[in-house]
């Protein structure tokens, strides 16, 4: 079960995001990790924010970084009694994109390792785009998720498949 009150990285999350994402004008990982999750108070400001609706707070999202627009990616407190590196992992972004990008925290750590970030993996704009497989985020994977281990493509579509109403839940949400 995820503390609300408790706003610490999981190790493994901790472990990858003190890696660079280089950016590579376009041709690299489009992502600037947080050194700590929002708090509460902020996570609600940007919730209510980025749905149009004052009602909501944000309590279902641990964000823990952002895109260059602006758009956040974050841990999705959708499994009931379940701990948090066991929640999926969600991108909301700047622009009304939205997608699950990993089932769990071991997906999202093969994921970065195959050249991923999370709105590379919930969007579909560069075409001319190719992700490139990063050796020292494979070393983290392997340390905290070595049973775990599967191609990024398929961590985003295990994602999707267990989660294919993301959007639709997260719009009926919106005012």
């Amino acid at each position: 079960m995820v503390d609300p009150a408790d706003r610490r990285f999981p190790a493994a999350l901790a472990a990858a995001l003190t890696l660079p994402f280089a950016y590579d004008d376009g041709h690299g990982v489009d992502f600037e990790p947080f050194p700590a999750f929002l708090s509460a108070e902020d996570t609600t400001d940007w919730f209510r924010a980025w749905t149009g609706n004052v009602k909501l707070d944000g309590d279902c999202f641990r964000v823990f970084g952002q895109d260059g627009t602006g758009g956040y990616a974050a841990f999705w407190l959708v499994r009931p009694h379940r701990p948090l590196a066991d929640q999926p992992v969600v991108f909301l972004g700047s622009e009304g994109e939205t997608g699950v990008v990993a089932r769990d925290l071991n997906a999202f750590l093969w994921l970065l390792a195959g050249g991923y970030g999370p709105w590379e993996a919930a969007t579909s704009y560069a075409s001319d785009w190719t992700p490139r497989h990063n050796q020292k985020l494979a070393a983290i994977a392997k340390r905290f998720a070595a049973d775990s281990e599967q191609p990024a493509a398929a961590v985003v579509e295990q994602a999707t498949q267990e989660f294919p109403h993301f959007d639709e839940t997260i719009m009926t949400l919106c005012s």
